[in-house]
């Protein structure tokens, strides 16, 4: 069995699922948002070597995940406690005792993980993306990290507030926030680092953004002319009028990103890269559950059919 991780409003999620089936194989979609509301867990240890781990999903349907060999960690949710728990310390403790059982869950199971949670949560640091993709050869952009005013200044004025961007560690669908560059009006703003750190760095201008899509062995890179849209430092501001097209990496840098994969302990990782003017490939950031369907959609590559591939391939 394949068990999917995410929800039913995952388009990703829920196109992979409909090739499992197409092809005949055994799926299985869980909704973290559900429990301990609607899905049961139970899990038995006898006194030698026997164990059992069950879920029980609305329906009710229940899930034997000792036979599960493939487990796609894609968006979890967080957990909906029960209404009835009012008062926070309690909902407190009722939500770590639900985060302690499934999280020892995981650990417990003997499945071939894309990516195991463990594994996803620590490659999503940025912090730690940077230093690793050092270290396996890539170049990164000079970079700042800090919650100090002086150091942030020191930063925009060695470089130059016009070539400095900022960004932050997190976004939502509500709350979005764009890579942006530094303006001689916020200079003054400079003293907030001071609440929360920011991540400064250099402006890395670009020739061509890339998109590269690694799934196990197979890499799909994707050209994006970002500098033919309206916001040419972030892309993604305006996706729809980006012309996308596969392109080819040279094979010293699939060689790296495939480094850095292994690093990061990741099967799959959607990696964001410029090409500078001058022929550099600069890496930016990894995302270890980053989207694929725009890339496939606008360049014909088959990322999905990879994706399914692979799972297959596990769980055989």
């Amino acid at each position: 069995m394949i068990l999917v991780i995410s929800s039913p409003n995952d388009e990703h999620a829920t196109a992979v699922l409909s090739r499992l089936e197409q092809a005949g194989a055994t799926a299985a979609l869980l909704d973290l948002s559900q429990f301990p509301r609607e899905v049961g867990l139970t899990m038995s240890y006898d006194n030698h070597s026997a164990h059992k781990f069950a879920l029980t999903l609305p329906g009710p349907i229940t899930l034997h995940l000792e036979e599960c060999r493939v487990i796609w960690w894609r968006r979890p949710q967080p957990f909906q406690l029960h209404p009835e728990i009012q008062q926070d310390s309690h909902r407190t403790f009722a939500y770590n005792e639900a985060y302690e059982a499934v999280s020892g869950l995981w650990q417990a199971l003997d499945a071939f993980w894309i990516n195991h949670p463990t594994r996803d949560e620590v490659a999503s640091r940025k912090a730690y993306q940077l230093r690793v993709a050092q270290e396996t050869g890539l170049i990164v952009p000079a970079t700042l990290i800090t919650n100090r005013v002086t150091d942030a200044r020191a930063f925009a004025a060695t470089h130059g507030h016009e070539s400095t961007v900022y960004k932050a560690f997190s976004a939502t669908e509500q709350e979005w926030r764009e890579t942006r560059v530094l303006k001689a009006a916020e200079l003054g703003l400079l003293d907030n680092v001071c609440y929360a750190p920011v991540i400064f760095q250099e402006y890395i201008p670009a020739k061509i953004d890339l998109r590269v899509s690694v799934v196990g062995e197979r890499i799909f890179a994707a050209a994006v002319e970002s500098q033919e849209t309206s916001y040419k430092v972030d892309y993604r501001m305006d996706m729809a009028r980006a012309r996308l097209a596969p392109f080819s990496l040279p094979s010293e840098v699939e060689e790296r990103l495939r480094a850095l994969m292994k690093r990061l302990g990741l099967v799959y990782g959607a990696i964001d890269m410029r090409l500078t003017p001058d022929e550099r490939f600069v890496f930016l950031e990894i995302n270890p559950s980053g989207q694929w369907l725009f890339i496939e959609e606008r360049t014909g590559q088959p990322i999905t059919e990879a994706f399914v591939q692979l799972l297959a391939k596990h769980d055989a």
